[in-house]
């Protein structure tokens, strides 16, 4: 007989969360964290993308958008 009432439901619903935590935090073959290479990789990303980002900020032409962007503000406020 199929379970179709509200009440049914429901109880079945609530038991989701507890059974999505325990297949996440007790798999048998679950990685605990990141390898030293994962970080070495995650490490050198991340730096291309301060390099890349500073490169952006400091290019002349993105400096005079913020510096007109400065004023605008500057000029409405006072």
């Amino acid at each position: 007989m199929a379970r179709t009432s509200a009440v049914h439901a429901r109880r079945d619903w609530s038991r989701w969360p507890r059974a999505r935590w325990a297949l996440l935090t007790t798999g048998a073959r679950r990685d605990r964290g990141m390898s030293t290479a994962e970080y070495a990789v995650g490490t050198i990303a991340a730096c291309a993308f301060a390099a890349l980002l500073f490169k952006v900020v400091t290019s002349s032409d993105v400096q005079q958008m913020i510096t007109a962007l400065i004023n605008r503000a500057l000029n409405v406020a006072g």
